[in-house]
């Protein structure tokens, strides 16, 4: 039997729901399992005995609670659960299911606990237990960190294979032949005689029985889904411009609002004049909320026109008003007092650097937005008996009680239905658009109120990716690198983050170093240092929260050190990594490449690696120096994940992770003017055009013990390898992003 499957015997839920006409499957991790939600309002033809699989008279229901912005979350879940019960991906559906400390997430844990994840110790693994505990005890229900697909990989098969097992025992009580010669298949229970049972018809049974916890999971060499290639539930769709968003969402009775406020964020509003508002077409009300001011009227268009002609006084920011003062802030953070972590300090560094020709350098990354294409909005109607929330989130269980705090309901009252996003890159782990929705329907009870951002109110309030700055000195010696000492500071992501949601968060935040610290690199006097500069500018996680920056700033100074000592970056890279699936995607990489090829006058090519969401991943990237500017012409990355559950989405993740990333290294920042964010749209906020995209080759490795996400990991070493590759073509090293401050892209 195998590991999980014993798991599955000590912990399995066990219902006792006995109602005719359906039944639900799934599983929980401890022993106090969590209550089942799908047991709430459960319709009369319909039965759960746990969270994951339904299955009622209209046909089989797979419960997918992490979110889909577009990265397949919904079909990669739907993959896992439907490959051990045996049906095909045509004969379900998926819904993202409740608001539920059922649906917490088992994998943040690894992120959490303060251990790289190369760590297997027994310290290590008994830390990742405990936060895993504390996890659950919050109900901590969050799309985010690359962990959909670690999350999933077992407990939703396992799921599965429970329901099939269960259906299987249900075919067996109604036809009399032994559960041994039963087979399933295409959402059927088969007989020897080759009459088939449907599941649906055995539903009723199969609803008065104990969930069947003794199961052995399929043999990965008879997957039927994972690890082929699939097509995606929502290709057709998307392909077809028939997906609904949260911004597609309508109601009978619909008003669309719109909303303004202080653009120097945290700062009040200390007087408004809207009588010019009132007076415009199709506005019915309004609405003084938290911070600004709301409009509702007949349609968004109509909205936005009047909230945007209110005058508005506004208070100050508490933060600098210029960037000046934002880098200053950094500049003076690299202090003892303001040391937050020191995860790795080996050897002797300050001994190493005695004497010396030391190496030092400088390195700086910007506030970044998230800019999704769909506009954010989200839908909320107040009745005298609940309150129904209808947007696309991340985050469902703190929308659930922001909004019963805004309300007043008791958060069961809260009824939260997740729509797909058309983007979100960490925006979406933010709730503001809804808290203000709450507060704009709370004035017009009974009323669904539409909240619908303008691309520009959201470009002003976006909370950013952090800003950051990082230091390195080091030394080489023998043409081997001999010192490393790095230090990053910047705000902290996670006090900022989590203080939107009123959850303080003592101790040290490893976000500061993350991407830098964990790297598998055996270097004799290596040392990282994370800095916590003050609270600037409202920051959030943005796609690689730290490591988008840290990857760029620990992996550039590397090639730096390599340079310096006269190695080939690509070999001294791999002679430094002493963790062997981290060294093999550099080998990989290298081979994929061409690696050591000689290359035509003006190209360059340029290495980076870099470890992060326990993913490593080697990336290179080919660009040539032409008379008009740089040209990036070929990208190979190499990453390993353990298994790769679905080929086609896998290597369509990582190309698009790769444009992303390229694209905001080359163009893309946020800065403040006067306490106000200067980039109003996409115009100033440019990223990769079409024409600049380059050839992207993909391989993902299965060499690991651990199955991982690849949501993220693809863009912290993108833009080290870019400007690797830049430093090779042109000898002119850039240090800071967005590199068209320094050289021009063609």
């Amino acid at each position: 039997m195998s590991r999980i499957g014993k798991i599955a015997r000590r912990t399995f839920l066990v219902g006792s729901a006995t109602l005719v006409g359906g039944v639900a499957f799934g599983y929980f991790m401890y022993k106090r399992p969590v209550a089942n939600p799908l047991l709430d309002d459960l319709a009369e033809d319909a039965a759960a005995l746990t969270p994951y699989v339904k299955i009622d008279a209209s046909g089989i229901t797979l419960i997918t609670p992490r979110a889909d912005s577009g990265q397949g979350a919904y079909s990669v879940q739907a993959a896992l659960i439907a490959e051990e019960l045996d049906v095909t991906l045509e004969q379900i559906r998926v819904d993202p299911g409740m608001p539920s400390p059922a649906y917490y997430n088992t994998a943040l844990s690894a992120e959490a606990a303060p251990f790289r994840s190369t760590d297997e110790s027994f310290v290590a693994s008994s830390a990742r237990g405990v936060m895993d505990a504390m996890l659950k005890f919050m109900g901590l229900q969050i799309t985010g960190g690359s962990t959909t697909v670690p999350d999933s990989f077992e407990k939703l098969r396992l799921a599965g294979a429970v329901a099939r097992e269960t259906l299987k025992a249900a075919a067996a009580q109604q036809s009399g032949v032994s559960v041994a010669d039963l087979k399933t298949a295409n959402g059927a229970v088969e007989l020897p005689d080759g009459t088939t049972l449907s599941y649906v018809s055995l539903a009723p049974i199969a609803a008065t029985l104990d969930p069947v916890n003794d199961v052995t999971l399929r043999d990965p060499a008879t997957w039927r889904l994972v690890g082929k290639e699939m097509e995606r539930i929502d290709i057709v769709a998307k392909s077809t411009g028939t997906q609904g968003y949260g911004i597609d969402f309508e109601i009978d009775g619909m008003v669309h609002a719109s909303v303004r406020t202080n653009p120097r964020r945290g700062g009040n509003m200390v007087s408004y004049d809207a009588s010019a508002a009132e007076a415009m077409r199709g506005v019915q009300k309004v609405v003084p909320i938290t911070g600004g001011v709301a409009v509702v009227a007949d349609n968004t268009w109509r909205a936005i026109q009047a909230v945007n002609a209110i005058e508005i006084e506004w208070g100050d920011a508490p933060y600098p008003s210029e960037m000046d003062g934002h880098w200053a802030a950094l500049s003076d953070s690299f202090t003892q007092d303001a040391l937050d972590t020191r995860k790795r300090d080996e050897g002797d560094v300050e001994a190493a650097l005695e004497g010396a020709d030391v190496i030092e350098a400088e390195y700086r990354a910007p506030y970044l937005a998230h800019a999704p294409l769909e506009p954010i909005s989200a839908t909320v109607r107040v009745t005298d008996a609940r309150v129904d929330v209808w947007t696309g989130t991340q985050i469902p269980r703190f929308v659930q009680t922001n909004v019963a705090k805004i309300t007043g309901y008791d958060a069961d009252d809260v009824h939260v239905h997740v729509q797909v996003m058309g983007g979100s890159f960490g925006h979406r782990l933010e709730d503001r658009v809804v808290k203000e929705a709450a507060e704009i329907a709370m004035e017009l009870r009974g009323t669904p109120v539409k909240l619908t951002y303008s691309r520009e109110e959201d470009m002003t309030h976006n909370d950013t990716r952090q800003i950051a700055m990082a230091r390195g000195r080091g030394a080489v010696r023998d043409g081997k690198v001999e010192a490393y000492d790095l230090g990053i500071a910047m705000p902290s992501v996670v006090a900022s983050q989590m203080g939107r949601q009123g959850l303080p968060v003592p101790g040290p935040d490893l976000q500061i170093v993350a991407g830098a610290w964990e790297q598998p690199m055996s270097i004799p006097n290596y040392r990282v240092s994370g800095y916590r500069a003050p609270e600037l500018a409202p920051i959030t996680s943005w796609r690689a929260v730290g490591a988008s920056t840290n990857g760029f700033f620990h992996d550039v100074f590397l090639d730096e050190l390599i340079h310096a000592a006269g190695a080939d970056p690509m070999e001294e890279r791999m002679r430094l990594c002493w963790h062997d699936p981290s060294r093999k995607t550099l080998e990989a990489v290298a081979e994929m490449s061409g690696w050591g090829a000689p290359l035509p006058a003006g190209k360059g090519r340029g290495v980076a690696f870099c470890m992060s969401f326990g993913v490593p991943v080697a990336e290179v990237v080919e660009v040539t120096n032409t008379d008009s500017g740089i040209r990036i012409d070929k990208v190979w990355v190499a990453a390993e994940v353990g298994t790769v559950v679905d080929p086609v989405n896998f290597e369509n993740i990582v190309q698009g992770g790769i444009v992303w990333a390229l694209g905001h290294a080359m163009n893309a920042e946020v800065t403040y003017s006067d306490g106000m964010v200067d980039q109003m749209n996409y115009y100033d906020y440019e990223g990769m055009r079409m024409y600049q995209a380059p050839e992207i080759m993909v391989r993902g490795l299965e060499n690991g013990d651990h199955v991982r996400g690849m949501g993220e990991p693809m863009v912290p070493p993108a833009a080290a390898a870019l400007s690797n590759a830049i430093f090779a073509a042109t000898g002119q090293r850039i240090r800071e992003m967005p590199m068209n401050k320094f050289i021009d892209f063609v």
